[in-house]
């Protein structure tokens, strides 16, 4: 009985360790991502394939995708779906509630400060400082899941053999139809989902 009995206890506090760390890493998240989900993506594909290694970076780009097609904020329904495959509805809950914690007291106390204090040159210099860097994380996340997207062996290579035309005639059209008709960017996805299904199973 002993044996079964600290087997037990051992299964539930490597349990409380799992939301422990799945609250701590989507905090660090919520905590450091400045300018939007799109920007959360690196500091979340580094807590979550590269530190903790719970997904690996086909996982990732499928979670970011089905984030991005359900409604909602995307660094939010990305904390989700990862806390929802990693310990199940709870770890969903607790990944979800880390994740926003952080930006609901921090704008809460800059909000403050900001009206208070906007007129300052400081302020306004910080702001300016911060959205370079917004575009840089943005940038960071958009490569990763090109290069994941469009070659095959999930890095940029020269081989032509390793790139996915499908993919990128997919990306290409996708983008054409984005800036020259400026549709719902929820149409192109179910198209782009339709053309795949179309092609895929006929050259895989």
């Amino acid at each position: 009985m002993l044996p079964c009995t600290f087997q037990k206890i051992e299964e539930k506090e490597l349990i409380k360790l799992i939301y422990l760390k799945l609250f701590w890493s989507f905090f660090q998240v919520g905590l450091f991502t400045f300018g939007g989900g799109y920007a959360a993506m690196p500091l979340i594909q580094n807590q979550i394939v590269e530190i903790n290694g719970w997904l690996n970076m086909r996982e990732f780009a499928d979670v970011i995708t089905i984030s991005q097609m359900t409604p909602g904020p995307i660094g939010i329904n990305a904390a989700s779906f990862v806390g929802m495959r990693i310990a199940g509805i709870l770890g969903a809950i607790v990944a979800t509630i880390a994740s926003v914690l952080p930006s609901c007291i921090i704008v809460l106390i800059l909000a403050y400060i900001y009206y208070k204090y906007r007129g300052l040159s400081a302020v306004q210099s910080v702001l300016k400082g911060l959205r370079p860097a917004v575009i840089a994380m943005i940038t960071s996340a958009a490569l990763s899941l090109i290069t994941l997207a469009l070659w095959k062996e999930e890095k940029i290579s020269l081989d032509i053999e390793s790139i996915d035309f499908v993919a990128l005639l997919i990306f290409f059209l996708s983008f054409f139809v984005l800036r020259k008709w400026k549709l719902n960017p929820i149409y192109v996805m179910i198209g782009a989902g339709i053309i795949a299904l179309c092609i895929y199973p006929f050259i895989l």
